[in-house]
């Protein structure tokens, strides 16, 4: 009788999303690597998309209409998001209500982070959201400093050392 190979998978180990999530300002790190998207603070401009579930209630044609303002549905609307943003909102307005279940609050946790509304959410997708405007006063004021090696400046002493 051959012998049975059994194998021990410990409890825990690597997890998808585990670990901190990756940080745009980090030094190069393997995992930080990638290009990170910069999405304008004014956000998406136009009207929103169709709305593509079967009946819309008022509030969700609000929250629908607030959505699709976001800096991240450039990014929605690029990738055909169209479905899962009004999923998205159907369970926010459905939370809302008093008696909700808190399962229903979990979900709609979960649909913010794929959608990179969150905070998580945006690490997890490579969004940053930016201030045009900010930024360019920002880089003007960098440019006219000067660099670190500028102002480390070395003075020679008397006396040797």
């Amino acid at each position: 009788m051959d012998a049975l190979e059994v194998t021990i998978v410990p409890k825990g180990g690597p997890r998808a999303r585990s670990g901190p999530p990756p940080d745009p300002n980090a030094l190069s790190r393997d995992r930080d690597a990638g290009e990170w998207v910069n999405l304008p603070a004014s956000g998406r401009q136009g009207d929103p998309p169709l709305w593509p579930l079967r009946e819309q209630s008022e509030r969700e044609a609000e929250l629908w209409a607030g959505e699709w303002r976001r800096p991240q549905a450039i990014m929605w609307e690029i990738n055909g998001q169209e479905l899962e943003v009004a999923l998205y909102v159907r369970r926010l307005a459905e939370a809302e209500l008093p008696d909700a279940k808190v399962t229903l609050a979990t979900l709609v946790r979960q649909l913010q982070e794929a959608l990179g509304v969150s905070l998580p959410g945006l690490s997890r997708n490579r969004w940053r959201i930016v201030d045009e405007s900010r930024d360019a006063g920002r880089a003007a004021a960098r440019r006219s400093s000067a660099s670190a090696r500028d102002r480390f400046k070395v003075v020679a002493g008397e006396g040797g050392g």
